[in-house]
């Protein structure tokens, strides 16, 4: 996904979604890619992060599911393969794989 990335990283209105659940995961998931990058050698922070990325992409394809998305198979893939990438990592995390978190 291509979009200017802010710095500091933080979730704005451009991001908004305008679905309250998902802005507010949005907003966590933002804080949670801030937090690694803050402390890149933190395990707690990194947990953290997986723990929201998979809450919020459930939440996400639930949503999806109820309201008959068309294209839910390849937004599936693309969490799919970014769990992926989440689940192999630990800390220290390294400035590429938090530019990736960053700009997916």
């Amino acid at each position: 996904m291509s979009y200017p990335i802010p710095e500091p990283y933080c979730w704005d209105e451009s991001f908004k979604v305008f679905y309250d659940l998902l802005d507010e995961e949005h907003k966590g998931l933002f804080k949670g890619v801030f937090d690694v990058a803050k402390a890149p050698g933190d395990a707690g922070a990194l947990a953290h992060l997986k723990d929201v990325v998979n809450k919020h992409f459930k939440d996400e394809e639930e949503m999806m599911t109820k309201a008959n998305y068309s294209d839910i198979g390849p937004h599936k893939q693309a969490h799919a393969d970014f769990v992926g990438k989440l689940k192999g990592l630990s800390a220290p995390v390294s400035a590429d794989t938090i530019q990736y978190a960053k700009e997916w």
